[in-house]
Parts: structure tokens; C-alpha cells; sequence
């Protein structure tokens, strides 16, 4: 076997941990040989994403991630699972607890640098307590933080000292949570590896198991995030994704609305105000996106003329690549504070309480449901 080969085989690469390969460019893993000698070594793919921003498809088979989860739970180790606040429901791993067995969790809370700053950050992790209850997930600690913007991360750091005991550390978590900016800043404070993980706004950047050693002989093992089709942000088209995410605070939008009103959400999400006393709604949605409002007689014909132009992106075409619109009918019920969440979108805060009946049309398979409100 000739000695790069050899190499590429033996090694994984530094970014994203899949196993390294030369032949098949096509296949991940794959680097030019002449990029074997790079210090750290890293597939072309990373380098791409490092260098030029650019996305890849390839992804982690969902089968591998689950069997991945499984043998989580014949470890004693402990288990970090960071969710994006913004997108809690769509982000959190459903049945979390049935892999890990009895391994204590720490949920990591990320992109708190979102809310309005006049957020009580107690207020804000009863409410992720009370929520990671209702999905069975039972927690040893709740860290809120923003890995982007540095806020609470020495928090992070103490919870793992408190609840590590010499174990192995496993972090999970959905694409885009912010997982390896996270984990790239626990390399940084617990180990003196030279490398740092590839870290994008593209989903699925780490395709396989990275192990970060640790002084006591342990490790830090970082999974492929898990790919959600019921999130948003997994289902436009790349280069709208930068829209959808927002990176600085989010300026909420407040609209007084009669019924028989609606809102278009750019030409991804219409929101009809069905029924109800005139009441204001507010949308926590990235400042980047347009949002129409109109009569909900003439919602039809406005998406049909203008949608992907003046309704907002994405562009017809992209449009047309996309799943069709599902509705969903919501009963708002009289006197409770509650939220419309769309996964990987944001979400509408009910600001009346006098009930409301209102109908969201979202391309078929993306999570909708009624919430508390989190704000």
C-alpha cells in the first residue's frame, strides 16, 4: 500500500472526524493527496467550508446517528445536549433519554444572545425546565448561554466539572445549534490540541464521532449533528439559509390585526387570522425576512401573483423545490399565553386573551404547534 494512502486511511479528519480517503472525490473524506501533508489534515469538504463558506450535501445517515445515540447508553459517561432557543422544540432529540439510559444529561441552552435583552434569564430556564419535562427529558443541570457571543460560557464549563466525575463526555445535538463553535471553545479551556472543529451555518457539518482528548485520559466526543427534515432551516435552499438564521438580537414585530387578516412570512409561511376580538401578534423571526399583510380574501391570489417577488424569498424556483404548503388549524384558547412556534422559523406570540382561531400554512412537514409563551 503506498505511504499516503496509508496515511489518509490511518487518519480522520480534524474538522468534521470521517474517515479520510483519497480515491473518490465524490464520497466524503475525500482530500487531494497533495493536501496530506497540510497541518491539521482536514477532508476537502472542510476546507471548503473554512475557506470559501461553501455547503456540502452530504449528510449523516439518520440510521447511524440513532445507533450512534444507542451506544451512548452502554457508557458511563455524561451526556451534554445542546438545543437552539430559538428553535427549542425542533432542536431538542426526541427520546434523548431511552438511548442514553442512565447517563446524567446537561442541557445546554445556546443563542440566548437572541431575546430582547430585557429577558429574566430565570423566568427563561423555568420555562426550558418545564418544556424538557413535558419531553420526558430529565436534566442534571440547565445552562443557558450564546457559544457565538461568549455570554455564560463559564457556566458550561462548571456544570461539566460538577457532573463529569472522571467520565467521558458525550455532546449531541440537531444541525445548526451551534454544537462546534461550542465544542471548538471546550477545546480551547480543557485541551491543548492545536485543532479546532469546522464550524459553519451549513447543517450537518460533522459527519462522524470526533474524540478530543482530555488531561485525565478521558475525551470529549463529539457526534454528527442529527439532520430534522420538520425544521426550516433543513429544507430551503442554501443560500437562504443566512436569512432564516438570525445572528444578532432579534427585533420583534408587532401587528395589530382584525380578523380575516394574514400575514405572509417572505413566500415560505402564511399565518390567517381567522377569528377572534382584534388582537396584536408578535413575530420572532429573523429582521431579515419580509413580512406582507393583507386580507385573508385576497391571501390566495397575492401568493399566486407575487409569491418569490414581492412576497419576499425564496425565488419561485427555489420554490417550486420545496415541499407544498400544509395548513394547520389552531384553536387559541381564551385567557392563556401562548405562542404559534414554527420550527427552524421562529414563532408568533399570541398577545391577546380573548381566544383566537387561526390557520398556518407551512410547507408540508414542518413542526407547528401551540406553546407557552416563552417570552
Amino acid at each position: 500500500m503506498r505511504e499516503e494512502e496509508q496515511h489518509s486511511q490511518s487518519h480522520a479528519c480534524a474538522g468534521c472526524g470521517v474517515k479520510l480517503q483519497t480515491e473518490r472525490p465524490e464520497e466524503s473524506g475525500y482530500l487531494p493527496e497533495a493536501a496530506l501533508n497540510r497541518e491539521p489534515v482536514i477532508c476537502q469538504r472542510c476546507f471548503r467550508i473554512r475557506n470559501y463558506n461553501e455547503a456540502s450535501s452530504i449528510t449523516v445517515d439518520q440510521d447511524d446517528f440513532l445507533r450512534l445515540l444507542g451506544s451512548i447508553g452502554s457508557t458511563d459517561s455524561l451526556v451534554v445536549h445542546i438545543v437552539d432557543l430559538f428553535d427549542f422544540e425542533g432542536s431538542l432529540i426526541s427520546g434523548l433519554q431511552r438511548f442514553v439510559g442512565n447517563n446524567p444529561i446537561v442541557l445546554v441552552v445556546n443563542k440566548v444572545d437572541l431575546l430582547p435583552r430585557s429577558m429574566n434569564l430565570n423566568r427563561l430556564r423555568n420555562w426550558v425546565q418545564k418544556q424538557a419535562k413535558a419531553e420526558g427529558l430529565r436534566t442534571v443541570e440547565i445552562v443557558l448561554c450564546s457559544a457565538k457571543r461568549n455570554i455564560g460560557f463559564e457556566h458550561v464549563i462548571e456544570a461539566l466539572e460538577r457532573h463529569r466525575k472522571g467520565r467521558d463526555v458525550y455532546v449531541v445535538g440537531a444541525t445548526n445549534v451551534g454544537k462546534s463553535t461550542l465544542i471548538n471553545r471546550l477545546i480551547h479551556d480543557y485541551s491543548d490540541m492545536e485543532r479546532e472543529l469546522t464550524t459553519s451555518r451549513y447543517p450537518g457539518t460533522t459527519l462522524d464521532a470526533v474524540h478530543i482528548p482530555l488531561d485525565d485520559g478521558k475525551a470529549i466526543i463529539d457526534t454528527p449533528g442529527i439532520v430534522y427534515s420538520t425544521r426550516m432551516t433543513e429544507i430551503v435552499p442554501r443560500g437562504f439559509l443566512q436569512s432564516l438564521l438570525p445572528d444578532k438580537p432579534i427585533k420583534p414585530l408587532v401587528y395589530q390585526l382584525n380578523d380575516q387578516q394574514s400575514l405572509f412570512i417572505g413566500s415560505l409561511v402564511r399565518f390567517d387570522f381567522v377569528e377572534g376580538e382584534r388582537q396584536s401578534f408578535t413575530l420572532y423571526i429573523s429582521n431579515a425576512l419580509n413580512v406582507h399583510r393583507t386580507k385573508l380574501e385576497r391571501a390566495d391570489d397575492l401568493y399566486k401573483e407575487h409569491r418569490g417577488e414581492l412576497l419576499g424569498a425564496p425565488s419561485r424556483e427555489e420554490l417550486d423545490e420545496m415541499p407544498a404548503w400544509t395548513r394547520h388549524s389552531i384553536r387559541v384558547p381564551r385567557g392563556a399565553k401562548k405562542d404559534i412556534f414554527l420550527s427552524g422559523l421562529g414563532w408568533i406570540q399570541v398577545n391577546g386573551t380573548s381566544g383566537a382561531i387561526v390557520d398556518v400554512y407551512a410547507p408540508k412537514g414542518i413542526k407547528v404547534l401551540l406553546r407557552d409563551s416563552l417570552v
